[in-house]
């Protein structure tokens, strides 16, 4: 800020009454080589960096906007050049309409505002930030785009429109393609992401992560780069690089920091052009055991007494993301030792694991999961793990094993844990045998962690908590925390992700009910009754431990 600027916001905050003229003197002593007014004001203790910005905002009548906490749009920011950002102290956050929402520590600085005004071709609303979080914002943004961009311009005067780029120019490991992709992997890798999506649209290639189960931009590159990225991929995955109608399936591996990354990519013509996905399935996550995938003691305990049993049917449902295979992997390696046989069928193995006898379903060749069940089953084997039921054949087939001796694993999608018994009568298979098979049932969903470095306590009101059902004292509602976002978790306000469980044992009374038809409403009143918490309780406990926040309860529970 300007000698201008800094002493027209110290009569400013001297008029609101936030400091005195006494204070305001000490602090310009105070200020120099390079520390601004509001810094040294924090520093003395006079006024708090968001003590100046409120005061700013309400007399200038602006609005105050808490940057960390704040989604900022990516396609705003890139409105403006890191070097204009910091040489003004700006960063665009959104975009409304014809209007370009900026974060700015000093919004009085019209000269700012006229030149923005001037390069974005947008018309300016100012609204008032701390000074701290605008620089670390404008860093993160400068830092995230820098790499990116350096290689998009090689990228892009490279590339040319025909499509008879010779295929050893793609997969040269030194051609700036080869570089842009080697860092989308990379950064998909350090920062978390569980998925890569490479989505073309008419007129530019999208890049997203899905970082704690959340989709975020990285950023958009010219239409013109989507063929030779998507080429680039297609040879890393051992797909056709011609083939360009129909979609593909294929699997690299890389390591970086010392941790192997197995990539299983599919890719998909679209109106646009082909669409790639790429699942990151990271090797060191499957060796997790169940204790640290965020089970309260009695759910564990009623699904550890399940494993323990040398026969029957344990079945884990839940939506598509929802962490099943890695909950049946930690199983596994429960029960996985030299004295028992285990044998997996999926489709695809997405974890390649020393120890296990695996097999991948190939339908075009009639190796169906139904058609695998029954050759393992002459295996000899102690355990199976089946990828899915997703037929009567395969359902049956499981169901008829775990009744003779044999423990079964599986998945189905179902939303609760009761609904998995219904679905499998709906299926086909006889009720009476799925209340034999079945010992356990577990529903889980994916919640994103609060990050602890910054996670804010609060007292909600009484109101919203009995709107939403969460137990709590008349008059003593308890304090609980929620999301802020600091720099170690890039502002978002969580970092990681646990489990939500609900685990149904099946007694006599729940397997009369299922022989009974029983729906699914009076199976999870019974279920309830002897003891299952539901995935909603099972979250508020959570959220009372102050691991996770209502608002991601709410968000993939109900």
């Amino acid at each position: 800020m300007s000698a201008a600027g800094s002493a027209r916001l110290g009569r400013l905050l001297v008029g609101a009454g936030v400091i005195t003229s006494e204070q305001l003197t000490e602090a310009i002593e105070a200020a120099g080589g390079g520390k601004s007014l509001t810094a040294a004001l924090d520093d003395l203790g006079h006024a708090s960096e968001t003590a100046v910005a409120r005061a700013i905002a309400e007399q200038l009548g602006f609005d105050f906007v808490d940057l960390p906490g704040y989604d900022i749009d990516p396609n705003a920011a890139v409105n403006l050049s890191s070097d204009l950002a910091r040489r003004h102290s700006v960063l665009p956050i959104k975009i409304e309409k014809d209007e370009l929402l900026v974060a700015m520590s000093d919004p009085a600085n019209m000269i700012a505002i006229d030149d923005l005004r001037i390069v974005t071709g947008f018309e300016i609303r100012p609204v008032v930030v701390t000074e701290s979080d605008l620089v670390q914002a404008i860093d993160k943004f400068a830092a995230a785009h820098a790499n990116v961009d350096g290689m998009v311009g090689d990228l892009e005067d490279s590339v040319t429109v025909s499509e008879e780029t010779p295929e050893e120019d793609i997969e040269d490991e030194s051609a700036p393609v080869a570089k842009l992709m080697n860092l989308i992997v990379t950064e998909g890798i350090r920062q978390g992401a569980g998925d890569i999506y490479l989505e073309p649209h008419e007129h530019e290639l999208r890049v997203r992560f899905r970082i704690d189960g959340v989709c975020q931009e990285v950023f958009r590159s010219p239409k013109k780069m989507q063929r030779q990225l998507i080429s680039r991929l297609k040879i890393s995955a051992g797909m056709d690089i011609a083939e360009k109608r129909i979609p593909q399936d294929g699997r690299f591996g890389v390591v970086l920091d010392g941790h192997a990354v197995d990539f299983r990519v599919a890719v998909l013509p679209l109106v646009h052009g082909e669409m790639a996905v790429m699942r990151l399935l990271r090797k060191d996550s499957i060796m997790m055991s169940l204790e640290d995938l965020g089970f309260l003691e009695q759910p564990l305990q009623r699904l550890l007494d399940a494993l323990s049993l040398p026969y029957g049917a344990i079945l884990v449902t839940g939506p598509t993301g929802s962490g099943k295979s890695t909950t049946l992997y930690a199983a596994i390696n429960r029960t996985n030792d030299v004295r028992t046989n285990l044998i997996t069928v999926e489709d695809p193995v997405e974890y390649r694991l020393n120890g296990l006898s695996q097999v991948q379903v190939h339908e075009k060749a009639g190796l169906s999961f139904a058609a695998a069940l029954r050759s393992i089953l002459r295996q000899d084997p102690d355990t199976v793990m089946i990828g899915e039921i997703r037929d009567v054949e395969t359902g049956t087939i499981a169901i008829e094993a775990a009744l003779t001796g044999h423990l079964v694993l599986s998945t189905l999608h179902t939303n609760d844990a009761p609904s998995a018994v219904t679905r499998l009568t709906e299926m086909g298979i006889e009720p009476f045998l799925t209340a034999s098979a079945i010992t356990c049932v577990l529903a889980q969903r994916l919640a994103r962690r609060l990050c602890p470095d910054c996670k804010e306590e609060y007292v909600p009101e009484e109101e919203a908590l009995a709107r939403i059902g969460f137990p709590f004292e008349p008059g003593n509602p308890p304090r609980l925390y929620r999301a802020k976002g600091c720099r170690k978790c890039n502002d978002i306000g969580y970092r990681g992700r646990m489990g939500i469980h609900e685990v149904m044992t099946m007694s006599e009374t729940m397997e009369r009910m299922t022989v009974e038809n029983a729906s699914t409403d009076e199976l999870m009143a019974q279920a309830i009754e002897e003891g299952m918490k539901t995935l909603k309780v099972d979250g508020f406990e959570k959220v009372r431990m102050g691991l996770t926040s209502i608002e991601e309860i709410m968000r993939v529970v109900v």
